[in-house]
Order: structure tokens, then C-alpha cells, then sequence
């Protein structure tokens, strides 16, 4: 059977690089979601293939014009989310997902949604008090929450930001680590530091720290106290036991908006120790106020190995593996 050919014309160097992906991997990718065979040759992308094979290519193609027509790097999450826009006639969803900025980072980057599901874990954490962010790593659980929480900082809709998370490598007592508080906990809460220095000046974020307008402590800290006018991020949740989150989530007071993540597939509690985020998102899923929001591996928006070793635990959770 004879295979046919189309060919598409991109506007410039640059579009050509960002639809193609390094070392053409993006192409390679379209390739084997379609059966055509993408070839780029200059600012040409030339697809060979049966004529549904090539139409599909041409599709998710056009799909991406908004990112590759101003030269902005497409990733692999964002060619899964045209091919699924593609298939469930979803193709108005999917461009205000590229529409629709959620901040811009200092050195100008624009952030956004990259998949269905992070767009709705936004909605949800815009809609809700408290909101549960559940996933594998990489999903963007932790710096989309970060995020939204910056953005209410600098616009006066909270008074302070709070990051916490149990830090539970050393048991909750730090002591045994050399310096102060701060360089105690720094070490566990260096995730929460890098998605603010996204947008942040590192120089002001001490500063910042002083004011109290944004305070970063270990969970064991927030016991005792009410947290008005905040928000809150509580991270790697799944190490809480279920006391420990119980005792976070009713500190939460008027005006404060809260957000807890984490990897139920990532439990570093002793084996016979319940997560605490585990028995939450069974408690508290039908209360009216509480948003759960459930990533996968296809929302994993890192190296795309991230995804591969994602899918394969996913693959052999439950198996018996000898060494």
C-alpha cells in the first residue's frame, strides 16, 4: 500500500525546534500515538503515513500552534493532553488551558496548566478552603499549589504564607542538627523554597521571613496555634500520621485557605503506621468544602523518564520482588 505525504510549513526556526523537541523526541512521540512517520527537514515538517495516520499528526499538530508558533518548548504532557483534547472533542477546553496564565515567573516564563487534571486541581484549590492534592512525584502537585499561594501573597488576598511539612526522616526532633531552627528544617522544606524563588528574589525572601509574611516550618510547629488570614501548603502529607494531620487541618481559621499534597505511593512512616493523608482522603471526601484532586502518571510534567518509572511501580505495585 502506498503511503502518502503532507507537509507542513512552520514560521520559523525556532517554532520548528519547539514542535520537534530535543533531538526530534516530540516527533518521535507524535509517531508512535498516530502510525505516521513526522521527518523535519528545516522549518518542514514532512509526514509519511496512511491518510487518518497523517490527518491525526496534522490534528494534535494544530493543536499545539500556540506553543510552538511563539517558540515556547513543547513537552510531552502537553502532546498527551492534545491527543486526549483530540479524542473526547475537548478541543475548546484544551485552548483555554493554553489561554489561561496563572502567573509568570521572574524570568518571565508563563505558567500554566499542562493537562486536564492540573487544570482542575486549580479550579479546585480557587474553589475550596482545603483541597487535597494527590499524585505521583512530578505531577506539579506541590509547585502549582506554591503558585497560586505566591500569587495571593503579592496581590494583599492573605496576610502571610505558610509552608509545613513533617520532616519525618529525622522523626520530628531535629535537635541532633547543627544550627538554628531555620537550618534545622531547611534540608526539608528545600522543594518549598525552590517554587518560591520562581518568583521571588532569593535576597527578599529572608526578609520576608522576618516580617512574617511567610513562615516555613515543620508540622510539629503548627500544634497549639490558628492559622487566620493564610494560606497554607502542607506538603508530603502522605508522611503525617493520622493525628498529626488531623491536628494541621483544624488549625486552619477565617479567611485561610489551605492545601495538602503528597504521594500515597511514597510512605516513609514506619510499615505498620497508618498515612494520615490515606484515612483523610476516606473521612473527609464527602465534606462539602474540601476538594480532592486525583493526578497520574499521565500528569507527570518532568523528564519523561519521571513518567516511564512512574508507570512501571504503577505497573508492579503489589508484586513480590526478591533480591
Amino acid at each position: 500500500m502506498t503511503e502518502n505525504s503532507q507537509t507542513i510549513s512552520l514560521p520559523s526556526i525556532d517554532s520548528a525546534i519547539a514542535l520537534a523537541g530535543v533531538q526530534e523526541e516530540n516527533l518521535k512521540f507524535i509517531s508512535r500515538h498516530t502510525g505516521a512517520n513526522l521527518i523535519l527537514r528545516g522549518q518542514d515538517v514532512v509526514i509519511y503515513g496512511q491518510p487518518k495516520a497523517i490527518q491525526r499528526s496534522l490534528n494534535v499538530i494544530r493543536f499545539l500552534e500556540t506553543y510552538w508558533n511563539t517558540g515556547k518548548l513543547i513537552t510531552q504532557p502537553d502532546i498527551m493532553t492534545a491527543f486526549q483534547a483530540l479524542d473526547t472533542g475537548r478541543e475548546e477546553e484544551y485552548q483555554n488551558i493554553q489561554k489561561q496564565v496563572l502567573a509568570k515567573t521572574r524570568n518571565g516564563d508563563l505558567i500554566r496548566a499542562k493537562t486536564f487534571r492540573q487544570q482542575q486541581y486549580i479550579k479546585m484549590i480557587q474553589k475550596h478552603d482545603i483541597t487535597f492534592g494527590i499524585g505521583p512525584a512530578g505531577t506539579g502537585k506541590t509547585f502549582l499549589a506554591a503558585v497560586i499561594a505566591v500569587q495571593a501573597l503579592l496581590k494583599n488576598e492573605c496576610d502571610r504564607l505558610i509552608l509545613t511539612r513533617p520532616a519525618v526522616e529525622a522523626g520530628e526532633k531535629l535537635g541532633f542538627l547543627p544550627g538554628d531552627l531555620q537550618q534545622k528544617v531547611n534540608p526539608f522544606l528545600r522543594p518549598l523554597y525552590d517554587a518560591l524563588y520562581e518568583f521571588i528574589e532569593p535576597a527578599k525572601i529572608p526578609e520576608l521571613m522576618e516580617k512574617g509574611k511567610i513562615e516555613v516550618a515543620p508540622l510539629a510547629y503548627m500544634r497549639g496555634r490558628t492559622l487566620s488570614n493564610a494560606f497554607v501548603i502542607v506538603d508530603e502529607a502522605q508522611n503525617t500520621t493520622p493525628a498529626q494531620l488531623k491536628m494541621v487541618l483544624t488549625r486552619l481559621g477565617f479567611g485561610s485557605k489551605m492545601i495538602v499534597t503528597g504521594d500515597i505511593t511514597q510512605t516513609d512512616l514506619p510499615s505498620r503506621q497508618h498515612s494520615g493523608l490515606v484515612v483523610a482522603s476516606k473521612i473527609l471526601k464527602d465534606v462539602e468544602g474540601i476538594g480532592f484532586c486525583y493526578l497520574t502518571q499521565g500528569d507527570v510534567v518532568r523528564h519523561p523518564l519521571v513518567q516511564k518509572i512512574v508507570g512501571a511501580y504503577e505497573k508492579n505495585e503489589g508484586m513480590s520482588i526478591r533480591f
